[in-house]
């Protein structure tokens, strides 16, 4: 891990975070202590869409949405008729 004073790391900032996505770390020091540690993000786990799907399903059937005791489903379906 390469180690980076402030001054240099806010003058090279763009290159910093270029070299970071690509999977460098650094730790960004003030007056030679350090402060902060510069690192990729971990990659997000893309969900699926059915299990995406089952969870809005879930979701719906406990917490029925209601407006002062009446069900907003109902209301929909009676401006149907």
């Amino acid at each position: 891990m390469a180690i980076i004073g402030v001054y240099e790391a806010r003058t090279k900032f763009s290159e910093l975070l270029d070299r970071v996505a690509r999977g460098e770390r650094f730790v960004i020091t003030r007056r030679g202590v350090p402060v902060a540690v510069i690192e990729p993000v971990a990659p997000q786990r893309r969900r699926k869409v059915e299990e995406v799907i089952e969870e809005i399903k879930k979701f719906r059937k406990k917490h029925r949405h209601r407006l002062n005791g009446l069900d907003i489903k109902e209301l929909i379906e009676e401006g149907r008729m």
